[in-house]
């Protein structure tokens, strides 16, 4: 049968999503005992990582049962450790939450699901934003599905890059009246991204922090959907001064976005409001008409029971996917549109609602 040693080892291998420690180094796994076939250990996650549970006792499990004599796996729930002071000693601290130099505001844009158009939102938000007036940048965290470069027309550009390592820059392309890097810009179109948490949480870093951003009012971040590690690294990293979440008005989409918004409020993060995205369809021939396909009065219902605003519902109509697949976002293209003057008014809103953070 294996040896606690080699069990241990085992369990290194398992890390924090956020900070790319070994639960073993942050503490958060202990007292790990084998049992004739079974091996038992204690878990005791902070409340910031529980969305990580689920990811970490099937990782466990799967380490574990690959042991000579080891055939089921017992995971105890333990209180979670209190978290030391910033700047305390010792292993399982946080580091403290660092600041984009020349970033005043950051904003996120989640959604508990895919297919809800969050990119779009993302897109069209940075771009009203900038159309007035102010200094914007875009951050297209969706590592693996990135679409920004598409819908801003610079696909086929890439950043500069200076140095190696800790000290490489990346200067960011300039689109639209904004600034913006991807990992689509990094790849080939057709080319996979796979990688585990930690990477995911390194490529990340290197966007906040090693890219030359310059001077920026509101830097928004187009998250990938659910509540994965790019949502963990992003919050464990820098302050945030709020989130957009997308949803669509079908029960399903609403289902996801209320687990997404409960992920933002554990880490205690701002719920700015909820985007209600194809409200209705409206007809190219007919724009006084308004069909809503999806159902509706979703998002509504979902921002009274979160009791946060419903900043936008936006309308579907094909200039939006038009404009989105030839690089123009609809803000832009055609600013009178139903679906764009819906877009200024939401980034009107993110305005106001983040002036008082404003330095």
């Amino acid at each position: 049968m294996a040896t606690r040693e080699e069990a241990l080892k085992a369990l290194a291998g398992i890390k924090d999503a956020g900070s790319g420690k070994s639960l073993l180094e942050l503490g958060w796994i202990s007292q790990l005992r084998l049992q004739q076939e079974r091996a038992v250990f204690q878990l005791s996650l902070p409340g910031f990582a529980q969305t990580q549970r689920d990811r970490i006792a099937t990782e466990a499990r799967e380490k574990l049962e690959q042991l000579e004599g080891i055939s089921e796996v017992q995971i105890e729930l333990a209180t979670a450790p209190e978290t030391p002071a910033i700047g305390a000693a010792g292993h399982g601290q946080l580091q403290p939450k660092q600041a984009i130099p020349g970033v005043a505001q950051v904003i996120a844009v989640s959604s508990g699901k895919g297919g809800v158009g969050k990119s779009t939102v993302a897109v069209n938000l940075a771009c009203a934003l900038a159309r007035q007036g102010l200094r914007v940048g875009l951050l297209d965290a969706d590592i693996y599905g990135p679409n920004a470069p598409t819908m801003l027309g610079v696909r086929d550009q890439t950043p500069g890059v200076q140095g190696e390592g800790e000290n490489q820059r990346l200067t960011p392309i300039a689109s639209c009246g904004l600034v913006m890097v991807s990992m689509g810009l990094l790849i080939k179109a057709e080319q996979a991204v796979v990688w585990r948490g930690p990477m995911l949480n390194g490529i990340i870093r290197q966007f906040l922090y090693q890219v030359d951003w310059g001077t920026l009012d509101f830097l928004v971040v187009d998250l990938p959907p659910g509540t994965g590690d790019a949502q963990l690294s992003l919050a464990q990293a820098v302050p945030i001064a709020g989130v957009v979440v997308v949803t669509t008005p079908q029960q399903v989409a609403l289902q996801d976005a209320r687990r997404g918004l409960e992920m933002f409020r554990q880490m205690g993060i701002t719920i700015l409001g909820i985007v209600e995205n194809m409200s209705w369809f409206i007809p190219p021939d007919q724009p006084e008409r308004k069909y809503p396909i999806f159902g509706s009065g979703g998002g509504s219902n979902l921002a009274a029971a979160a009791q946060v605003p419903l900043l936008a519902q936006i309308p579907l109509e094909l200039p939006v996917q038009q404009g989105g697949d030839q690089g123009r976002p609809i803000t832009i293209a055609n600013p009178e549109s139903a679906a764009a003057m819906a877009f200024i008014d939401l980034a009107t809103q993110v305005q106001q609602l983040c002036v008082p953070k404003q330095q």
